[in-house]
């Protein structure tokens, strides 16, 4: 049975109607229109539906919906300002760190909570954050070199080179 629901995305309240036992990345996706998570295994294996819940990172596809209530949610569409993006995503645009760009989502949302939580995290550190996150594509060095100009602070500020 649905339900209206409120939701705080990106620094709005939001309400949905939608079952609360189903899927955070649903309700983001359809009823909100964000496209930055992606549905990708619908399993935890990937992270291409990686959202910030409460400052942690984790997979909205596996989240259910009911249990982000009330919660401080952001998506990747939350982290530019004024349409520029953010010092990490801009990083990934420096490294060329995309290629089909599906990972990418949940790269940058992984990456930005362990930011947030350690602004100066190691290689390994990084490393052992985005183990949940899988690339097909293989660009991880790319990423890693993204993630790192961040934490070692030879990132621009968002949209400037």
């Amino acid at each position: 049975m649905t339900r209206k629901l409120e939701l705080h995305v990106n620094g709005r309240v939001h309400m949905v109607e939608a079952e609360p036992d189903s899927m955070l990345l649903y309700a983001l996706r359809d009823n909100l229109g964000l496209h930055g998570p992606k549905f990708g295994c619908g399993l935890s294996e990937c992270g291409a539906c990686t959202v910030i819940l409460n400052g942690n990172a984790v997979h909205s596809c596996v989240t259910p919906l009911q249990a982000a209530v009330g919660q401080k949610i952001t998506t990747l569409e939350g982290l530019s300002s004024d349409g520029k993006p953010n010092k990490l995503q801009q990083a990934f645009i420096d490294e060329q760190a995309a290629q089909c760009g599906y990972c990418i989502n949940g790269m940058i949302m992984t990456a930005q909570a362990l930011i947030d939580r350690k602004p100066h995290a190691t290689r390994d550190e990084i490393k052992t954050a985005l183990e949940g996150n899988l690339c097909r594509c293989g660009t991880h060095m790319r990423i890693l070199r993204a993630v790192e100009r961040v934490t070692t602070g030879h990132a621009a500020q968002g949209g400037t080179p």
